[in-house]
C-alpha cells in the first residue's frame, strides 16, 4: 500500500536536494573561424536557504514515514470493523471523568451488537462471482496481466462452497467473552450476586449470531461461578422474542414507515457515492488494469482474515478514507440521523431501559436486598439496533447539532475527508459495539435521601451527553427530562404506520459532484477502458 503523505515527503526531499546544488554553467567560445569546440565547467554552490530546506526535509521525512506506517486499514472499515481495532483508536482514560466519592453503581443496561461474523450468504455469492470475473479478466488479457497483482492469479473466495453465511466466528465469540470479563471486573458490585434469570436477564434477537453472542458473553460473565466442567461454568437463560414482533431489539423489521423511507432513499444515496467510486475505479484501471473496485473484498479480508496486502493493497490511504466515508454516509442517512424515524422507532428500547432504572431506584429506596431485584439487563442485537439507540441518546453530536435535533431541523451530512468528523461507522457500530447505561447511587446509603446519576458508556468509554451539558455523569432527573421524555411522546405504533407517519425534515442527500481532476482522470480512464475492454467483461461496477 502506498500513502500520499509519504509520496509527498519523498518528492519534497528530492526537490530540496535539487535546490541545494545549484548548477552554474559557463561556456567559453573560441574564435568563430575555429572548430565548434566548447568547454563547459560545472560548479556546485550550496546556498543557506536551500541547505535549511534539506535539513527540514531530513527531519520531517521519518515522522511522515512513521505516520504512514501507523495507518491501519482495519480501523477504517466502517461497520465491518472488528471491536479490537475500533477500541485501539480511542484512549478511555482521556475521556473518563472521575466518579465522585460516595457513589456506587447499582444497575446496568447493556445493548450490544453481535461479534465478528462471516459474510452473509448473499455476500458469499458475490465473492464467488468475483472469482469468475477475475478468471475471465486473466484469460482474455494474458498479454496485459503484468499490471495485475500476482495474488489475483488463481484467486478463489476463502468461503467457496459454503451454503450458509452470517454465523459468528470464533473471533466474535472471543470479543463478547472478553467484553464480559472486563464488564464484570469494572462493575464488580453489580455482578457480585448469585445468578438468577430475574437478577441478570439476558435477551437476544431470534438470529443465531446474536444469541450465540449472548451465550459467549454469559460464559465470560458467569465463569468460575458454577460447577460445570473444568472451567466451573454454570448454565444461564437467554430469551428471544419472535423476530416478527420484537419491537425492542428488531424494531427496524416491524416499522413500515422506516422500511418505506429506506427503500425510497437508498437509490439517491447510491447515486451520491458514484463520483467517488468512479474516480477510484478509474485510478485502479490506470494502476492495475482493473475496471472494477474491490473495496468489498478488502473489507472482508482485512476484518475477518487480517489480510491487508491483497485487495486493500490496491488502494492508497486517501482512497480508503474516501471509501470509508461513503459507507459512513450510507449508515448516517439510512440508519442514523438522516431522518428521525430512523431512531424514533427505537423508543420502545429506550423506554424499557428507562423503566428498568426507575424500578432499580424504587427497589433501593425500599431497601430490598440485592438478590431480590434486577441488577443488570443485558441485550444482544445488530448494528440496526445500536445505531438508532445511539442517536436516541444524542451521541456523536456537538451541542448545536443536538439543539437542531430537538427542534427537528435538518443536520448536515458528515464532512468528507480530509475534514474530521464525529460520525464514523468504525466507532458507532463496529462488531460487538455496545452502549452501557450505568445507574449510580450517590450520598446516603439509605435510598430515600440518596441522589442518582446515569453514566453512558459507548464501547466501554464514558461519553459526554449534549443533553446533560456535555457531562458524562448526568443527574437522573436531567437524563429523564432532556434525553428520555422528549422521545417518549412518540408511540411506536403511530410513527411506524405509514399513513400516520410524521412528516419531519430529512438530511439532504449530497448531490453527485466531480472535481476537475476527477473529470480528467475519469476521461483518461474511460478512454483506456473503451480501448482495452473486451465484450466478455462488463464495464465498471461501483463495488464488489
Amino acid at each position: 500500500m502506498f500513502w500520499p503523505a509519504a509520496d509527498f515527503l519523498i518528492n519534497f526531499f528530492f526537490l530540496s536536494l535539487a535546490l541545494v546544488f545549484q548548477q552554474q554553467t559557463t561556456v567559453n567560445e573560441g574564435n568563430k573561424f575555429a572548430s565548434l569546440s566548447r568547454s563547459r565547467s560545472i560548479t556546485m554552490e550550496i546556498t543557506a536557504p536551500s541547505l535549511l530546506l534539506l535539513c527540514i526535509s531530513l527531519l520531517v521525512l521519518p515522522l511522515f514515514s512513521a505516520a504512514a506506517e501507523l495507518f491501519d486499514v482495519r480501523q477504517h472499515l466502517s461497520t465491518v470493523t472488528r471491536y479490537d481495532a475500533s477500541r485501539g483508536t480511542r484512549n478511555a482514560a482521556s475521556f473518563s471523568s472521575p466518579i465522585p466519592d460516595g457513589c456506587e453503581p447499582i444497575h446496568l443496561n447493556l445493548v450490544s451488537r453481535h461479534g465478528t461474523r462471516l459474510p452473509t450468504k448473499k455476500r458469499m455469492k458475490e465473492l464467488d462471482r468475483l472469482s469468475l470475473r477475475l478468471q475471465i479478466l486473466l484469460k482474455e488479457k494474458p498479454t496485459d496481466s503484468c499490471g495485475i497483482p500476482e495474488w489475483m492469479k488463481g484467486w478463489e473466495s476463502p468461503w467457496k462452497g459454503r451454503e450458509k453465511g452470517g454465523e459468528l466466528l470464533g473471533l466474535g465469540e472471543e470479543e463478547l467473552y472478553r467484553l464480559a470479563l472486563r464488564v464484570r471486573e469494572r462493575f464488580a458490585g453489580i455482578f457480585g450476586e448469585e445468578y438468577h434469570p430475574d437478577v441478570y436477564p439476558i435477551k437476544a434477537t431470534q438470529v443465531p449470531r446474536a444469541s450465540v453472542s449472548a451465550m459467549a458473553f454469559g460464559l465470560g460473565l458467569f465463569s468460575r461461578k458454577g460447577n460445570i466442567g473444568p472451567g466451573k461454568n454454570r448454565a444461564f437463560s437467554v430469551i428471544s422474542e419472535n423476530r416478527a414482533i420484537d419491537i425492542h431489539l428488531r424494531f427496524f423489521e416491524s416499522c413500515k414507515t422506516y422500511k418505506e423511507y429506506k427503500k425510497s432513499q437508498k437509490p439517491a444515496v447510491e447515486k451520491s457515492k458514484e463520483p467517488i467510486l468512479d474516480e477510484i475505479t478509474s485510478a485502479l484501471f490506470l494502476r492495475h488494469r482493473l475496471n472494477f473496485s474491490l473495496w468489498f473484498l478488502c473489507k472482508q479480508e482485512a476484518s475477518l482474515l487480517d489480510v491487508t496486502d491483497q485487495a486493500c493493497g490496491l488502494f492508497n490511504q486517501t482512497e480508503i478514507e474516501l471509501l470509508e466515508w461513503t459507507d459512513d454516509l450510507e449508515v448516517f442517512i439510512l440508519k442514523g440521523y438522516g431522518k428521525s424515524i430512523n431512531y424514533r422507532m427505537g423508543v420502545p428500547l429506550l423506554k424499557d431501559i428507562f423503566l428498568s432504572m426507575e424500578q432499580a431506584i424504587i427497589t433501593k429506596q425500599e431497601k430490598k436486598p440485592g438478590w431480590m431485584f434486577e441488577r443488570a439487563r443485558l441485550r444482544f442485537a445488530h448494528a440496526e439496533t445500536i445505531v438508532p439507540f445511539s442517536c436516541l441518546l444524542g451521541l456523536f453530536l456537538d451541542g448545536s447539532e443536538f439543539e437542531k435535533i430537538q427542534r427537528e431541523e435538518k443536520l448536515s451530512v458528515p464532512p468528507k475527508p480530509p475534514q474530521k468528523r464525529n460520525w464514523k461507522g468504525s466507532f458507532v457500530a463496529p462488531f460487538a459495539g455496545n452502549n452501557m447505561l450505568v445507574l449510580y447511587q450517590c450520598g446516603a446509603k439509605s435510598g430515600k435521601n440518596a441522589s442518582y446519576f446515569v453514566q453512558v458508556l459507548h464501547n466501554e468509554v464514558p461519553v459526554p451527553l449534549p443533553a446533560c451539558g456535555n457531562s458524562d455523569f448526568c443527574p437522573f432527573e436531567d437524563f429523564k427530562e432532556s434525553v428520555v421524555e422528549p422521545h417518549l411522546k412518540h408511540e411506536f405504533d403511530i410513527i411506524c404506520a405509514i399513513k400516520e407517519a410524521v412528516q419531519d425534515p430529512i438530511v439532504e442527500v449530497p448531490k453527485p459532484s466531480c472535481s476537475a481532476m476527477c473529470k480528467f482522470r475519469n476521461f483518461i480512464g474511460g478512454f483506456l477502458l473503451l480501448s482495452g475492454s473486451n465484450a466478455g467483461l462488463e464495464q465498471k461496477d461501483a463495488e464488489l
